[in-house]
């Protein structure tokens, strides 16, 4: 793989588990679903999120699906790393 396309894929992988964590911290405080930022992170996490949910059970009010996502992630950050070397 060109460096370029592997360091495409980890700023992507970067922006998307920022994403996630904005999205898990907005969750607390409840915002208003029509604000940007939120609709914004909601259609940049929704994707990865979504599938993961149908997977991963709740545990009572607890959603798993965030750390999954995070740790698919950092493991797909990973499997690029180690490909380019």
């Amino acid at each position: 793989m060109t460096d370029s396309i592997i360091t495409g894929i980890e700023i992507l992988c970067n922006v998307l588990i920022a994403a996630i964590f904005i999205r898990v911290i907005m969750s607390w405080f409840s915002p208003r679903p029509d604000n940007p930022i939120v609709v914004i992170v909601y259609q940049i996490t929704e994707p990865i999120l979504g599938p993961l949910r149908r997977i991963i059970p709740r545990m009572g009010m607890f959603d798993l699906a965030p750390m999954a996502a995070i740790f698919l992630l950092y493991i797909i950050r990973i499997l690029v790393r180690s490909l380019s070397s």
